[in-house]
């Protein structure tokens, strides 16, 4: 049985979840008003697994997760509604420790419980067997890209120079993703230089949010890809949540452009058509490919035909994914060239780059 903690301040809100949860019969479920109430059910009912609402009276659900993380912690998913105000919450929740987020559509509440059920369901499954990392707030940038540089390489590896323009990186990540990312790409230096695309499952209204709070963590710039974008060194590209993110060539320029969602893919913004599309328009020798925490197994077959037709792949490895499926798909479809634990993939990155 999984036990699940349900923290609201909506009455309507808990019991619908509450009714949903009791629906699938293996879960034990009990509820919390407030943020104040959940620290202590977190004590009392230790759950393994905690919904958490972010704006509650009392005690809100930032306050109540630093308390939960610091005291016991256990895999949280954030219910955040889907404003900007409401994406720099949840980013700051999944940089405390929480596992992952659902967000709240608009309308009446049975209505928005009925339109996020499944995927809702899917998460609190995934996040009650997820790896909590004991992983503290980011690191001042300086004193990060220190220690990594005083890390040992990982072996094997075959470390060669990098060129402007030579290399593409392209990144795949779901599940507990933004706050891995976070960890990676501000250790890239500002004269990295290959154009990193990055695929990140994640809702429309979240991704312009998420892109600029990388640009103000990162040395080099980050956009979100909502329109056709040229694809130039010293850019990170962030797929477009709500669509998917091709590779194309315009006008004689490598490009990224946002595609609208189709059925064929079951993930969003999808890391398959993004492989597939890099295969398209790029030498796969000069393509490196990372596979990151996430369920399912989104682009793991693209991303291991790339290694087959002569690119580099890295997949994290089981000991710092917080959800460790694509990253294990990869790796059982002999896809990955190294496994790779979290602190060590920017520096291999950089490595490969000639940094």
């Amino acid at each position: 049985m999984i036990k699940l903690l349900i923290v609201d301040d909506s009455a309507l809100m808990r019991r619908q979840l509450t009714t949903l949860f009791q629906d699938q019969v293996d879960f034990v479920i009990r509820q919390a008003r407030n943020g104040k109430e959940a620290v202590q059910e977190n004590r009392d009912f230790q759950p393994d697994v905690v919904t958490l609402d972010i704006n509650m009276p009392e005690m809100d659900g930032i306050t109540a997760l630093s308390l939960i993380m610091a005291e016991r912690p256990v895999p949280v998913v954030m219910v955040s509604s889907l404003t900007e105000k409401g994406a720099l919450a949840t980013f700051e929740a999944l940089n405390l420790g929480a596992v992952d987020y659902i967000a709240k559509p608009g309308g009446t509440i049975s209505l928005s419980i009925r339109d996020i059920s499944d995927e809702l369901v899917v998460k609190v499954r995934t996040a009650a067997g997820a790896r909590i990392k004991g992983r503290s707030p980011i690191k001042g940038l300086a004193q990060r890209l220190r220690e990594e540089r005083e890390k040992p390489l990982p072996r094997p590896v075959a470390v060669r120079r990098g060129v402007a323009g030579e290399g593409l990186v392209v990144i795949g990540v779901s599940t507990g993703g933004p706050r891995t990312l976070e960890e990676i790409l501000p250790l890239l230096p500002v004269d990295y230089p290959w154009p990193v695309l990055v695929a990140q499952h994640m809702p429309a209204a979240f991704t312009k949010s998420f892109a600029e709070r990388l640009n103000a963590l990162c040395r080099l710039s980050v956009v979100e890809v909502a329109s056709p974008l040229a694809i130039e060194t010293g850019t990170i590209y962030i797929a477009k949540g709500g669509a998917d993110m091709l590779v194309v060539q315009r006008a004689g320029k490598m490009t990224a452009i946002p595609k609208p969602e189709t059925r064929e893919f079951l993930w969003h913004p999808s890391v398959e058509l993004l492989g597939r599309s890099t295969l398209e328009h790029y030498d796969p020798a000069r393509v490196v490919a990372v596979m990151l925490t996430g369920m399912g197994y989104d682009g793991a077959d693209a991303f291991t035909e790339i290694r087959k037709r002569g690119g580099r792949t890295i997949a994290e490895s089981e000991e710092t994914a917080v959800v460790f499926g694509m990253p294990a798909e990869l790796i059982e479809r002999g896809g990955a060239s190294v496994v790779l634990p979290l602190d060590k993939i920017a520096l291999q990155l950089n490595a490969w780059a000639g940094c």
